[in-house]
């Protein structure tokens, strides 16, 4: 069940775009967020799996924080690793909605050091 809250995480951080506004490097945004999807996907599909917790059959949708912790536990993902990405797309939301190109490229230069090769 970790894997799918891994899943989880990656369409969460996928939720924030939107397609009402295209700004300066929207397209950069929608390719970071792929290439994060997928490397979360490998990931989850290689690392090793968890026992389901007895929070996570409460009928409620798992946080990115919780998500995080469950995946440092089992070494798949670091929480600090989604806390750079997750704030790195968010300035680049941020900038691109304001028509800042140069500070959405920089945010996205970090969440791609973030990710890795």
């Amino acid at each position: 069940m970790t894997k799918l809250r891994l899943l989880v995480l990656a369409a969460a951080l996928a939720a924030p775009t939107g397609t009402a506004y295209a700004g300066p490097c929207a397209q950069e945004i929608d390719r970071m967020q792929a290439r994060f999807d997928a490397k979360l996907e490998a990931a989850a599909r290689s690392g090793p799996t968890a026992r389901e917790t007895n929070a996570a059959t409460d009928h409620r949708q798992p946080t990115p924080d919780s998500i995080a912790a469950a995946e440092a536990r089992i070494g798949d993902i670091s929480p600090r690793t989604v806390e750079v990405i997750e704030s790195g797309m968010a300035r680049a939301r941020r900038a691109d909605l304001a028509g800042d190109r140069s500070a959405c490229e920089q945010a996205l230069a970090d969440v791609g050091r973030a990710i890795g090769p």
